[in-house]
């Protein structure tokens, strides 16, 4: 791999590692605000005061529209971990290589073993054949 590919995969990795930790901060400021903003909305500011029920709805509204944002940003939480596991799984280039160098030993070993039984039969027959020709040129029955 070239040095100025080596730098846009880098640049890459670094652009998306940036792009998760800004999705994680957006999403988790998403969420504390809008939990802040239900709790404010659940204080009473006065003994007296006197909630109108247009009043309540639109505050019910509100607590309705802030936690559909808390729902929304833990599902796009969700996603940024599926999302992180999936880029270890598929950048994780150090397993990927010793599982392949260790596959290739496995196989290396598993022909070296079946060449050494191919070689061992070989040889075998090569004994078996020149026994029976000397039996059979070696017999009166030719």
């Amino acid at each position: 791999m070239s040095a100025a590919a080596k730098r846009d995969v880098g640049l890459s990795k670094d652009a998306l590692l940036k792009q998760y930790r800004k999705r994680l901060k957006d999403d988790v400021r998403s969420m504390s605000d809008n939990l802040s903003e239900i709790v404010k909305l659940c204080r009473i500011e006065d003994e007296t005061q006197v909630v109108t029920a247009t009043t309540a709805e639109d505050y019910a509204l509100e607590m309705q529209v802030r936690a559909s944002n808390m729902v929304r940003a833990g599902e796009s939480l969700m996603k940024l971990v599926s999302d992180l596991k999936q880029y270890l799984i598929l950048n994780d280039f150090p397993s990927v290589n010793e599982a392949i160098a260790e596959n290739s030993n496995l196989f290396k070993d598993t022909q070296a073993s079946c060449d050494r039984k191919l070689t061992d039969m070989r040889d075998e027959m090569a004994t078996d054949l020149y026994e029976l020709e000397e039996e059979y040129y070696s017999s009166s029955y030719k």
